[in-house]
């Protein structure tokens, strides 16, 4: 079987990418494998203000690199970060640009997003792994349902009332103009169970006739998922891609081999309490 490894180094080198508080950041920086498995060369946050990026890389020794994308749009004479326009993509990616020239230096063999909330196309330079609010196996009409950013996967999940909830790691993918598609990269693992938490008596009809109830039902539940999927799925995925568990046959499939294992296609690992469950195709 032709396979293609995504990480080959022995000691394969990150760079984390992070909009917000870091808790995810921080986990993986303290989880055992750090240093043993992988190492970081620096972290990135597009919002140096407001993110604890500065006080992460001060913590752990590690290269700081703002681009800040508000005063890019702001200096490209545009409000909004959107990309929903055509003149708002084609900024994205100037502001890609000029992330990717920040980087040159460092020669990562992979990224890390961890809570980074531009979407930016430097995941075509080299494997970005995504942490994303969702159980991304669950498929309706060949479709994945639970994508989408922020909450919107946790109401989607509320409002088709699931009982449990489930965090996934993907290997971002580019993205176009007008793409419909989200989330649509390899779903490299998910979490065990987490029980949604709802308000007693309270039914999905309930919660979709009211925007005030759903949205602070959905923030319950995100932050509840970051603690009990999030900070357990992430640190070990990571240790599992750096030690190169996972590869990529000649027709797309994930392939997945646990220590010396053989190879197997798999559709993504489970990460439970009792250990890993690679589950079939």
């Amino acid at each position: 079987m032709d396979r293609k490894v995504f990480i080959k180094s022995s000691l394969p080198k990150a760079v984390i990418f992070l909009s917000g508080g870091g808790s995810n950041a921080e986990k993986l920086l303290t989880s055992p494998s750090y240093g043993r498995c992988w190492t970081c060369a620096a972290v990135v946050t597009d919002r140096p203000e407001t993110s604890n990026a500065r006080e992460i890389a001060e913590r752990y020794g590690l290269e700081l690199i703002e681009v800040d994308i508000f005063r890019f749009y702001k200096a490209h004479g545009l409000r909004k970060i959107s990309i929903a326009t055509e003149e708002g993509f084609a900024v994205r990616q100037l502001w890609t640009d000029a992330l990717r020239k920040r980087l040159t230096h460092l020669h990562p063999d992979f990224g890390i997003l961890a809570g980074f909330i531009p979407l930016t196309n430097i995941v075509a330079d080299f494997p970005c792994l995504n942490i994303h609010p969702g159980d991304l196996t669950v498929e309706q009409e060949g479709r994945r349902l639970l994508v989408g950013l922020h909450d919107v996967p946790i109401r989607a999940a509320l409002l088709a009332g699931h009982r449990f909830l489930r965090s996934s790691v993907i290997i971002a993918t580019p993205f176009s103009p007008g793409a419909k598609e989200m989330d649509n990269g390899h779903i490299l693992g998910i979490s065990r169970r987490v029980p949604v938490l709802l308000p007693e008596g309270i039914s999905p009809e309930e919660l979709a006739a009211s925007e005030s109830l759903l949205a602070e039902t959905a923030g319950l539940n995100l932050e509840n998922l970051k603690i009990n999927g999030d900070w357990t799925l992430f640190p070990e995925v990571v240790a599992d891609f750096a030690a190169g568990c996972f590869a990529e046959d000649d027709d797309h499939h994930l392939l997945y081999r646990e220590n010396s294992s053989d190879w197997r296609i798999v559709t993504t690992v489970e990460y439970n309490a009792t250990g890993k469950n690679p589950i079939p195709v």
